[in-house]
């Protein structure tokens, strides 16, 4: 993909952004744009952050650790694809945020290793809020006691929560799950007794992130719309 056209397809993305904002009476700045640039070489990377973008979102440990020292060290990484207990040590110090934490033995493990690495580390929490059997997540219903028992993890900062909505072609149908979502998160924060926010919702995708924008998504994670159709080859 030319050079001018990731810019061309970077530039849209943030128009959609801004339009879906001014829709729902929102500030811009309130919603962060995530490059998701799996399986995408760091040239690529390195172009869009060239346009501005600072957040970018792999969803394999072994791919942030390959693009880690190649990029600027100002990029913030976003850990959204699973992750396994064993992978945890090699970036609680390199991610900004991980926005899939769905057990208790990882919340604990996120905790050991950010212990040991002396750091704090953010993290979401992933809902599977349309029930998909083929995706990770924990359940609605399952998510105010799991808040409860990792919210005072040592070295972890829950700062919200995360789904990942089903591929549908028409992103209306899709609008209810991110309303659902933020619901969850109005009722977590309505019964907390600390004072730290749990504000952050992580949803949309290309297909649906203006929808989501509309219903509250504080992040997007946007990877076809920027840089095209990813290689599942490599």
């Amino acid at each position: 993909m030319s050079q001018s056209i990731l810019k061309e397809n970077y530039a849209n993305v943030l128009k959609n952004v801004h339009n879906a904002c001014e829709r729902a009476g929102r500030k811009t700045d309130d919603v962060t744009l995530i490059a998701v640039s799996k399986t995408k070489p760091v040239e690529m990377l390195q172009e869009i952050y060239d346009c501005g973008c600072r957040d970018f979102g792999e969803n394999k440990v072994q791919e942030i650790m390959d693009k880690y020292d190649k990029l600027p060290n100002d990029i913030r990484w976003h850990m959204i694809g699973h992750l396994q207990t064993n992978k945890v040590k090699y970036i609680v110090d390199k991610v900004y945020m991980i926005h899939s934490v769905d057990s208790i033995k990882l919340a604990k493990e996120i905790s050991k290793e950010a212990v040991k690495k002396n750091v704090t580390v953010k993290v979401l929490l992933e809902v599977n809020v349309a029930e998909e059997e083929t995706k990770f997540g924990l359940l609605t219903e399952e998510v105010p006691d799991f808040y409860k028992e990792v919210i005072d993890l040592p070295g972890l900062k829950v700062c919200g929560l995360m789904t990942i909505a089903p591929y549908v072609e028409n992103s209306e149908e899709n609008r209810q799950h991110f309303v659902n979502l933020k619901q969850l998160m109005v009722d977590i924060e309505s019964e907390k007794t600390d004072n730290i926010s749990v504000g952050e919702l992580s949803m949309g995708m290309t297909g649906d992130y203006e929808v989501a924008i509309e219903e509250g998504a504080t992040y997007v994670r946007v990877g076809t719309g920027i840089f095209g159709e990813r290689n599942y080859n490599i």
